[in-house]
């Protein structure tokens, strides 16, 4: 199935979630709100056809320059060898609130350690999730490394972290 009949079943069910493409990617890209992601995914699994039976990888991305976050979904589907990814841009704001999305692990189990990854190092919280913690940080962690703002902090439970401005030790 190409990506324009993958879109074109999308939109038929899910319009008012539908926000864009984005086709320079690989694969081609639906970008959706973040309120339609979870139907959305859920339909693909689901439906005859699409069957959408593994979640390949979740990644987020700052952008800076746009002042958002960009989550990646890539997604396929074995029996058909369909490949589609799908994007939810989350704005940055001080309100941590506005960085929540509904969580897929009921949908792939995969989505389980992608979420924690991505709350983990961008601090993105995932909604329902149910295991919610720091994957690859201690719990204790300040702040998100994967944050283009990120502060690296000098010192963690007393022992130097950091020393110099090119982020080497002494």
């Amino acid at each position: 199935m190409q990506f324009s009949e993958l879109l074109e079943n999308i939109t038929e069910s899910f319009a008012e979630d539908i926000i864009g493409t984005d086709e320079k990617c690989s694969p081609s890209a639906v970008i959706v709100n973040k309120n339609g992601l979870v139907k959305i995914c859920s339909y693909l699994h689901r439906t005859e056809g699409l069957y959408f039976d593994s979640l390949s990888n979740l990644t987020a991305i700052d952008k800076p320059d746009q002042n958002k976050y960009e989550l990646a979904y890539n997604l396929y589907s074995i029996p058909y060898n369909h490949h589609l990814c799908l994007k939810v841009t989350l704005d940055k704001e001080e309100n941590p609130e506005s960085l929540v999305v509904g969580t897929v692990s009921e949908i792939w189990r995969t989505a389980d350690w992608h979420e924690r990854e991505a709350y983990d190092l961008m601090g993105i919280y995932f909604e329902g999730h149910k295991d919610l913690r720091r994957i690859l940080l201690p719990a204790d962690w300040e702040g998100h490394p994967l944050r283009k703002d990120y502060a690296v902090q000098s010192y963690y439970q007393g022992i130097q972290v950091m020393s110099d401005e090119n982020g080497g030790s002494e």
